[in-house]
């Protein structure tokens, strides 16, 4: 797992973090990476998958029958 330091956070910042994260009911820590996870990674974001579908519906979607082959994988010969 990664880390970060951020180096010279005000003092207001810091007490922010602090209140913010009592009000969520977690650590400062918890906070930040809360904060990061939501700012980089949106809930809203589109899907490539369900890009592919909005771009494919004006022709009709596409509709792909596909069956997974559940056969097991022989091991490879390592002699």
């Amino acid at each position: 797992m990664s880390a970060l330091v951020v180096r010279k956070l005000s003092p207001e910042t810091h007490r922010a973090l602090r209140v913010r994260a009592k009000q969520h009911a977690r650590s400062t820590e918890a906070e930040v990476r809360a904060i990061l996870d939501e700012s980089v990674r949106p809930a809203t974001r589109m899907k490539l998958g369900s890009a592919l579908a909005v771009l494919a519906k004006p022709f009709g979607g596409l509709d792909l029958k596909t069956a997974r082959d559940m056969t097991p994988a022989e091991p490879p010969d390592l002699r």
